[in-house]
């Protein structure tokens, strides 16, 4: 079994910054493709960010692109997920999710094997 546990989320004003971890427990981190997720009120979980196991690769939501970075540190079993110039539209939920296996679509819910709680991100205007 996979725990993942999200941290770093809070209130900010438009234009902060924030940095989200997630730290991963129970099997071989490095070996996992990690993701991104938010979650606004009323609206659907939609992808924000990705990255491979190898590292090599990172996937972007084009909202975000230029604002946030994905990152990670297998000895740490911690990704992150660098925010810069929050805007209130970034105000919502944000998971962290890791799958093990072969390559998937790194933007659908259903690639994904395991999930965090979520940690709120709110960005006043």
């Amino acid at each position: 079994q996979v725990q993942l546990v999200e941290s770093g989320g809070g209130l900010v004003q438009a234009g902060d910054s924030l940095r989200l971890s997630c730290t991963a427990s129970g099997r071989t981190f490095s070996r996992f493709d990690m993701g991104w997720f938010r979650q606004a009120p009323g609206k659907e979980r939609e992808p924000v960010a990705a990255i491979r196991w190898y590292g090599g690769s990172t996937y972007y939501t084009d909202s975000v692109k230029g604002r946030f970075t994905i990152s990670r540190d297998n000895a740490k079993n911690t990704v992150y997920l660098q925010m810069n110039s929050l805007k209130p539209e970034d105000t919502a939920v944000y998971y962290c999710a890791a799958h093990i296996g072969s390559p998937r679509n790194w933007s659908s819910r259903e690639s994904y094997d395991y999930w965090g709680q979520g940690t709120q991100v709110t960005v006043s205007s």
